[in-house]
């Protein structure tokens, strides 16, 4: 299968000029996956509860929802992205996954970083994973990552490609991806952003950019720079997430011990 990751600047509160900016740059490529990044459309730094009200979204109701699910059919793949969703009176940082069938499913971010706290309610969904046509499709957000369990569920869920919109500001993500996917013989496609915001006085948030997308042997397959856009889309099989064998006498789930990870205190 083709799986990609577009990078680029989104500029906040448009919307509608971010959308064209994906479907624009996406339009003559082939692939079978496409990662956005967090917040893709809206922009990340909100400085109220009233600009999260204003530009959050229904999920799978909203206009965002519906230009990925018209994106997916007309391309026939499968797109993950990062939106700030309403539900009800709360709000929720989460992702989407669409296909040629049009909306599949949403996760909603477990692991809130920083700022998110003050507008946002913790994710509720749980990992989930979803079986498509090309490959069981796993997903987390940005700092989920920073939790080992984070990606270990997904693939104890069964994960072949962990997707993961991000909008990344601190250093560490693009050197502990390798090991993450490493640790539980899965791929996965961090897609960041690029640029910065700095709505808040003494707040700015400089995001680093570098997309990424890495095998099962912890080999990255591609990487974006830290400051362009980017859209990159290379071939990957799937299938071989699901060998966990390091040799024949090694295997990486058959070989866990849950019952002796318990923290006994003493």
């Amino acid at each position: 299968m083709k799986a990609g990751f577009y990078q680029f600047n989104p500029l906040f509160g448009k919307k509608e000029q971010n959308l064209k900016q994906i479907l624009s740059a996406v339009k003559d490529a082939a692939m079978d996956l496409l990662v956005l990044p967090e917040f893709f459309a809206t922009g990340y730094q909100f400085i109220s509860r009233d600009e999260v009200a204003e530009l959050s979204e229904q999920i799978p109701d909203g206009d965002t929802t519906r230009c990925l699910s018209e994106l997916s059919r007309q391309k026939s793949c499968y797109v993950v992205a990062g939106l700030p969703e309403r539900d009800k009176d709360g709000f929720y940082n989460s992702a989407v996954l669409t296909g040629p069938e049009g909306f599949i499913g949403v996760y909603r971010k477990t692991h809130l970083f920083f700022e998110e706290k003050l507008y946002f309610e913790p994710g509720d969904t749980g990992f989930r994973v979803w079986e498509t046509k090309v490959g069981r499709i796993g997903v987390m957000i940005c700092f989920d990552w920073f939790f080992p369990e984070s990606m270990r569920t997904l693939a104890l869920l069964g994960a072949d490609i962990v997707a993961h919109p991000s909008n990344l500001v601190l250093p560490y993500c693009p050197r502990a991806m390798p090991i993450r996917c490493l640790e539980n013989r899965v791929y996965a496609v961090t897609a960041n952003r690029t640029g910065k915001e700095n709505r808040k006085i003494g707040r700015r948030l400089n995001y680093i950019g570098q997309s990424l997308i890495v095998s099962p042997e912890g080999k990255v397959l591609a990487k974006a720079p830290k400051n362009k856009e980017a859209l990159s889309v290379i071939d990957i099989d799937p299938l071989t997430a699901r060998n966990k064998s390091l040799n024949p006498l090694t295997d990486l789930f058959e070989d866990r011990r849950p019952g002796m990870y318990r923290i006994i205190k003493r």
